[in-house]
């Protein structure tokens, strides 16, 4: 463990119910304002008052219908000027907390405000640059770091925000909070946005910094320093590139780095005993995000676990649908994921790896998405799926993964699209059709790396008669599996020569092309096996049952 990162003295034994952290029941408009506020969001209306309390974050796409559930925060995304009408009336009908929108011009902050006021919910605007998946990830982040107990009750030291917002008092600079992906978690507030230079205002409104300046940290060693040591950087203002001086600090865990902490210079000079004020900011930061992770964690696996039983069948769709407030009335799908062949099995590391990059790609394209592995498969669960969607845009979805899985990770992975069904309840539907593609994909060969049932109907059909078959052995001519056990004993071709002739319609010249033989040889070959079994290939029932037989994988 390094140095300044004592060991944390041993918990002592308590009563299990007792330890159980108490739930968490949200944070009021305040609060949320007093966290965000500049840059990202401002407010509009707030007709009950700023103590209405929040609970959760919700994305509203324009495709979907326009509801809510009690104490949301509605995200309004892609509903600008009259198209965000419905959400305000909805969200008021409903309960929500408040909703969020982008303005386009200023006369529509007038009108929003009227509609907000009369549906009696809260309205908030949010700068037309930011990304809404920034807005969305430190909302839920203010969410996350809040002080346990009522909304309104006074931060905590793990409180990320009001943490952020002591150290710019202690520091005299300008404070955010990033995890190791440079993702900002926290940031304190700035009463003069002239001080605030560009690096921030990206970071903060989900940009990138200037590669340029990215560039000279790199070349500096900031970077590897951070991975590496306890101590405050100071890095030097540079007015050519529009940055002011910073300092900035690892956040760590013993070895392990969680984080940094950046303060910038604004106006006046930082403090004295900034470095020493960043120093404790560290620890206590350390603290919070420690705990942070071992309670997502711990809900992650819970999701995964509900999940997976919804999937296999065996628990029903209320304790998914109640532990993430979804609506099990709502259209949902499943999406299934397999390696290049039923043998490939990569690593536990790997497949980590590929469980992430799934993650990612669906959180982007659907925010309710439930990432899950069951035995060897990987699956995404799509639940409350806008009415309109199609099985098209869900097996685009699918290409985008499989894509970007080879491209970065160096791995075939294989992608099926279950039927959209119409609840949650109905999801082990989906996910057996899934299955059923999966399973032929990797059986009979399939060209496309991801398909939806239309796109394999026959390839599927042909791959469970084929599994009848393997599974019944009493279902089979014994006349071919004779012509396989000699093809096995003397290195023969026959049962090979027979299937390319049956699959190239009785067409000589294609098959022996295909064999790479002389036609007069695919002739013999045929002769011969017809001669050794007593098979009659003029026959349509035998050679139908040829050509599925002949398709078994050799025994052993």
């Amino acid at each position: 463990m390094s140095p300044g990162h004592p060991n944390p003295p041993e918990a002592p034994i308590m009563d299990p119910a007792a330890a159980a952290p108490p739930p968490r029941t949200g944070i009021s408009l305040r609060q949320l304002l007093m966290s965000l506020g500049e840059p990202l969001v401002e407010l509009q209306a707030a007709p009950d008052g700023l103590d209405v309390e929040i609970r959760s974050v919700a994305l509203l796409d324009p495709e979907d219908p326009p509801m809510a559930h009690p104490g949301e925060l509605i995200l309004a995304i892609g509903a600008r000027g009259r198209a965000a009408f419905p959400a305000l009336r909805a969200g008021g009908r409903d309960g929500a907390a408040a909703v969020a929108v982008k303005l386009d011009a200023p006369g529509q902050a007038a009108a929003l405000s009227a509609t907000a006021v009369e549906a009696g919910i809260a309205l908030l605007s949010v700068r037309s640059e930011a990304r809404w998946e920034q807005v969305d990830a430190l909302a839920r982040a203010a969410l996350e770091s809040a002080p346990q107990g009522r909304p309104g009750e006074g931060a905590e030291e793990g409180d990320l925000f009001a943490l952020a917002q002591t150290t710019a008092i202690l520091t005299g600079g300008i404070v955010s909070i990033e995890d190791t992906a440079n993702r900002v978690l926290a940031y304190s507030r700035s009463a003069d946005d002239d001080e605030v230079d560009d690096l921030r205002r990206r970071s903060i409104l989900g940009w990138h910094g200037p590669e340029a300046y990215l560039s000279r940290l790199r070349e500096w060693g900031v970077f590897q320093r951070l991975r590496t040591s306890d101590e405050v950087i100071n890095i030097d203002a540079h007015p050519e590139l529009g940055i002011r001086r910073r300092l900035a600090v690892a956040i760590r865990s013993g070895e392990r780095q969680l984080g940094v902490i950046w303060v910038q210079e604004g106006s006046t000079p930082l403090t004295e005993r900034a470095d020493q004020a960043l120093l404790g900011a560290a620890r206590v930061a350390a603290l919070h995000l420690v705990r942070r992770r071992r309670e997502l964690s711990a809900d992650l696996t819970l999701t995964r676990t509900l999940a997976a039983g919804l999937l296999e069948g065996s628990t029903g769709p209320q304790p998914l649908a109640s532990h993430l407030a979804l609506d099990a009335a709502r259209p949902a799908a499943v999406l299934g994921f397999s390696y290049g062949t039923a043998e490939a099995t990569p690593p536990e590391l790997t497949r980590g790896e590929v469980s992430n990059l799934i993650s990612v790609h669906t959180a982007a394209r659907h925010s309710s998405a439930v990432v899950t592995q069951v035995d060897a498969r990987i699956y995404v669960l799509l639940p409350q799926l806008p009415r309109s969607i199609d099985t098209g845009t869900l097996r685009g979805w699918g290409q985008e993964i499989t894509d970007a899985t080879g491209r970065h990770l160096g791995l075939s992975l294989r992608g099926s699209v279950g039927c959209i069904v119409p609840g949650l309840g109905d999801v082990p539907e989906s996910r057996r059709e899934a299955d059923r593609i999966l399973d032929a994909m990797l059986s009979v060969g399939v060209a496309t790396t991801v398909a939806a049932l239309p796109d394999i109907q026959a390839e599927v059909l042909v791959s469970e008669v084929l599994a009848l078959l393997s599974a019944h052995p009493e279902m089979r001519d014994p006349r071919l599996t004779a012509l396989v056990t000699h093809d096995s004993r003397n290195q023969g071709q026959l049962a090979e020569t027979v299937l390319a002739y049956l699959n190239a319609f009785g067409d000589v010249r294609a098959a022996a092309t295909e064999l790479h033989v002389h036609p007069n040889t695919l002739r013999y070959r045929i002769r011969r096996a017809e001669d050794l079994t007593g098979l009659d290939l003029s026959r349509p029932d035998q050679r139908l049952l040829a050509m599925l037989q002949l398709r078994l994988p050799p025994a052993g």
